[in-house]
């Protein structure tokens, strides 16, 4: 079974990696399209903002971005089209990354067995228990992280990160 502390590590570890993808990234370059159906690094490190909400709720911690920013990124969102209102600044996304981070690693450490065995309905299939939906989260954390070496690369940046 991996500890919460295990768990907390695992998503410090996709908090370093998107920053070393984002590395000297400008907000304009982190919306760049791709030229087949995707989303554009802004967008992905929004949705993982977004979806890290979710653990941060499951832990009894507020929100890192606001529901109204998160909508952007939500799942099933239309692609970013460029400079639109909506779209919030990369450097805000990173910062409440990090901020988001530092709450979700201290409410790991101080979860406890009971916090993590309650059963949670989170999006609306069967109920199964927290520690279950967090793993499942960082899953998805870890799907869009991937993501985030093309992305750069899509950018301009003809390096390798990692």
């Amino acid at each position: 079974m991996i500890s919460p502390a295990q768990m907390a590590d695992a998503f410090n570890r996709n908090v370093q990696i998107i920053k070393m993808q984002t590395r000297d990234l400008t907000h304009e370059e982190s919306l760049l399209q791709l030229p087949f159906r995707a989303n554009c690094m802004n967008w992905v490190v929004g949705h993982i903002v977004s979806s890290r909400n979710g653990v941060l709720r499951l832990l009894g911690e507020e929100p890192a971005i606001a529901p109204e920013v998160a909508a952007r990124y939500a799942r099933d969102a239309q692609p970013i089209s460029g400079l639109e209102a909506a779209v919030a600044p990369l450097a805000d996304l990173l910062a409440a990354l990090e901020e988001g981070q530092a709450r979700l690693g201290a409410a790991l450490a101080a979860a406890g067995d009971e916090a993590l065995g309650r059963e949670v309905n989170l999006y609306g299939g069967s109920a199964r228990p927290t520690r279950d939906w967090i793993f499942f989260l960082y899953f998805h954390d870890t799907f869009h992280v991937g993501e985030t070496s093309v992305l750069r690369q899509a950018a301009g940046k003809d390096d390798k990160v990692i």
